[in-house]
């Protein structure tokens, strides 16, 4: 199935493409930005680092059929990348994402999770959805809490920043689906 184009009252999320490893080399590797990502991506950062990444990781995933990436831009501003988010159907990180600074803290990122996740239950019809995180990361936490996951198992994991507590968050399609009914009504 190939990655579709999604929307929000804000945003577009469109299917990620090699031709956005440039926009996104200068926008992703910050320190605030980084900082609680999985230790999988390298820092320092190389400067051909996302252009190796969406080549040798993202979008052999996604020919593959088990990843789905997404690049986030502003409905206002469509050629602008603001930052991405992905869904995984292998193993216990279904979900991941990151946003740069200029934009955090505006709920964009809580839009993007929120039609993501949609897609996750509705169209690709998956029991339930699983997203670690940093327990530092409070941000994060807010957005799932927002969508009325809970943490099922905690553990120590590494992260660019080190090795830190991670908490492992859960909502299943029937949690999901009555909770979007309670929002929408």
């Amino acid at each position: 199935m190939p990655t579709p184009i999604l929307e929000t009252p804000r945003l577009l999320l469109r299917p990620l493409d090699l031709a956005d490893a440039e926009q996104v080399q200068e926008l992703f590797p910050h320190w605030e930005v980084v900082r609680l990502l999985a230790s999988a991506v390298p820092w320092p950062f190389p400067r051909d680092g996302v252009r190796k990444f969406y080549e040798n990781v993202a979008l052999p995933a996604v020919e593959r059929g088990e990843e789905w990436y997404w690049t986030l831009r502003l409905r206002t501003h469509p050629d602008q990348i603001i930052g991405a988010i992905s869904l995984s159907i292998k193993g216990d990180t279904n979900r991941g994402f990151w946003l740069g600074l200029p934009w955090q803290g505006q709920g964009l990122m809580s839009e993007a999770c929120n039609r993501v996740t949609d897609y996750w239950f509705n169209e690709l019809g998956q029991p339930k959805l699983r997203v670690p995180k940093a327990a530092a990361n409070v941000a994060s936490r807010r957005i799932s809490e927002k969508q009325g996951m809970r943490v099922v198992e905690t553990k120590e994991s590494d992260y660019v920043s080190g090795r830190l507590p991670t908490e492992i968050w859960e909502i299943t399609t029937e949690e999901w689906r009555s909770r979007r009914r309670n929002m929408l009504s």
